[in-house]
């Protein structure tokens, strides 16, 4: 096995270099061609790549849009809006698709139970144990994705939390210069760089292509489940229905956003002395009982032996 796997490795290295070689010649004869302007040798490139470009699409493409297309009859329309909405509150790391998301997730499910399979039988481990390290590898494999999901989501969350207040106070103070709330929202979003810029941009983008302003806004909500954020939007959407002023409402709204922030910093001081009990308890109490106690200890064992 250890032979297979090295020639596997070898083949893999060497078609790698063969591969960054083509294309280093490639890009070299491109550059080449946007310098010097030779037409006969930008006609070479183009053919060379259209060539390449139909043979992947007469090997690859069709059967990859086939199995799509067969793949996706065979799952449930509802379980794909799950996964895309929860791809959509994590970010959309690695622009994945659902499609793309399922088909990772068959991969693990069968690369993970593989491998550790190959991984017992050499190291020749009985049957209970190999049943149940397989069943233990396929329950990972399908837990590892969500898992994942839940991380990203959980982390751009906490980044939206963290980016609110100034967001809201550029938003305030670009509505009290006198653009509108679109307009302001426009320019905070160039300024900004962010998690909640970019659900905002999205925001902005299908404002453009004909959605209604609240339709828009609860997109955002539905991407970002987070409690200050979600209170924001629905304060903006009633100010907009009420017409009430915008300014006052997010001035009040960032207010209540750093009073909030406020409150669980002063929630995680609070809990830290009870989570640094366990620890003291378990690693440093019994060092210190050892030095204290350890020669008093030694000294009566010596007196009563």
């Amino acid at each position: 096995m250890i032979e297979l796997f090295a020639l596997i490795t070898i083949s893999l290295v060497l078609l790698g270099l063969v591969l960054a070689r083509n294309e280093a010649i490639l890009s070299r004869k491109q550059r080449i061609a946007l310098v010097i302007g030779e037409e006969r040798q930008e006609k070479v490139v183009s053919t060379t790549v259209n060539t390449k470009e139909s043979l992947f699409q007469r090997l690859f493409d069709t059967r990859i849009k086939q199995f799509k297309r067969s793949f996706n009859r065979t799952n449930k329309r509802g379980k794909a809006e799950k996964i895309e909405r929860k791809l959509l509150q994590a970010g959309t790391p690695y622009s994945m698709t659902p499609f793309e998301f399922r088909i990772l997730q068959l991969g693990l499910l069968i690369v993970l139970p593989t491998f550790m399979f190959i991984v017992l039988v050499i190291a020749n481990v009985s049957i209970g144990k190999l049943l149940f390290m397989l069943l233990a590898t396929i329950a990972l494999s399908m837990y590892l994705p969500h898992a994942f999901l839940k991380m990203k989501i959980k982390s751009r969350n906490h980044k939206a939390v963290v980016e609110l207040s100034d967001f809201i106070d550029l938003l305030a103070v670009s509505m009290e210069a006198g653009l509108g709330f679109d307009q302001a929202l426009s320019k905070v979003v160039s300024k900004k760089h962010g998690v909640l810029a970019d659900e905002f941009q999205r925001c902005l983008e299908e404002l453009r292509l004909g959605k209604t302003r609240r339709e828009s806004l609860a997109g955002v909500r539905e991407r970002l489940q987070v409690d200050d954020i979600q209170m924001l939007i629905g304060n903006i959407i009633q100010a907009e229905q009420l017409g009430i002023g915008m300014v006052q409402i997010l001035r009040i709204q960032s207010e209540e956003v750093r009073i909030r922030r406020k409150q669980r910093a002063e929630e995680k001081a609070m809990k830290a002395p009870i989570k640094m009990l366990f620890p003291l308890v378990i690693f440093i109490f019994p060092c210190i009982f050892i030095i204290l106690l350890g020669p008093v200890l030694l000294q009566l064992m010596e007196t009563f032996m």
